[in-house]
């Protein structure tokens, strides 16, 4: 019998995870480029305007005009069904287990 084996090399091309990382990093920049480019992302973060007059006088805890409900809490009496346990002594006969030596 003859034996047929193929002598050619096998070549395996893989790519490495680092190349990956970075095209989906570029991709990422390049959306965040478009989305600033357009106008729908801006980074004008600070805004014109005025802060409110306030006067504080120490020690004192502001005025605030509220009306809230009243929780009242309390007990009443209702009848309810109770459960009761009662436990008695009987006497049965359960089954034992036991190992018997004839040596001794």
């Amino acid at each position: 019998m003859s034996d047929y084996r193929s002598t050619d090399p096998v070549i395996e091309k893989r790519s490495g995870a680092g190349r990956t990382i970075l095209i989906i990093l570029v991709v990422i920049a390049v959306v965040i480029g478009l989305l600033f480019a357009t106008g729908f992302w801006s980074a004008n973060v600070t805004k014109s305007g005025a802060l409110p007059e306030v006067s504080v006088k120490g020690g004192e805890l502001p005025k605030v005009d509220m009306d809230s409900k009243e929780v009242v809490v309390g007990t009443s009496e209702k009848t309810v069904e109770v459960p009761k346990v009662k436990t008695e002594k009987e006497t049965v006969s359960v089954p034992t287990i036991g190992v018997k030596d004839d040596n001794k």
